[in-house]
């Protein structure tokens, strides 16, 4: 009876792996052989509730997919506090693109922000694999775009529009940081302080 739950948690755990990580590396030149390729390549890790996959002058050397979880990337200003730059949900990519691909030392943290599933893959198998697999080179270019036009996109919506705004976005691109972040993350994130985030919430539910 132990041996079955065993090999039916292993299986789940698999069909997991697989749901996760199709959703992921979508792209229409990826064959079926290259995502069992790009699958098995993956080892799943576990992060408790404020552990760090990242720490400031850690050089990364891999990249993970949440599976489930939320986690975070922050700094410290100049005055010491924490800034939120980015919040990881479930089925999305967690990376520090300029330490990984340029192989610096980071200057941010990314941290479990609640218990997480991830699947870890290392930069040595990404590269062997983005250099053999076409499918993969064309994913990592759309994905690396995509990343581009939504650090732009933020960065012009950070002045051209009102904290509100950029708070009802958030709840609508991203609901799940709003139910597991704590508020002054969010806030940071937003780049307000956390009393204007209670504000903004109250006027929101008032309304």
């Amino acid at each position: 009876m132990k041996d079955n739950s065993v090999t039916e948690k292993a299986s789940m755990t698999q069909m997991d792996k697989e749901k996760t990580l199709r959703e992921v590396y979508r792209h229409p030149l990826l064959t079926e052989e290259d995502l069992t390729v790009i699958r098995d390549v993956h080892t799943e890790v576990m992060f408790n509730k404020g552990d760090f996959f990242l720490k400031r002058g850690e050089r990364s050397d891999s990249y993970l997919i949440l599976e489930n979880g939320l986690m975070r990337s922050f700094v410290y200003d100049y005055d010491g506090n924490e800034i939120t730059t980015d919040f990881f949900s479930n089925h999305e990519v967690v990376i520090e693109v300029l330490s990984l691909f340029q192989q610096t030392l980071s200057d941010e943290y990314i941290q479990a922000l609640t218990d997480c599933i991830c699947w870890k893959i290392d930069l040595d198998r990404f590269e062997m694999l983005y250099h053999s697999i076409q499918g993969l080179n064309e994913w990592g270019r759309a994905w690396m775009s995509e990343q581009l036009f939504q650090s732009k996109q933020r960065s012009v919506e950070m002045i051209t529009q009102t904290a509100t705004e950029r708070y009802l976005k958030l709840i609508k691109e991203k609901p799940q940081v709003i139910r597991q972040a704590p508020l002054k993350q969010i806030a940071t994130y937003l780049g307000i302080t956390d009393t204007s985030l209670s504000r903004i919430r109250k006027e929101l539910t008032i309304g």
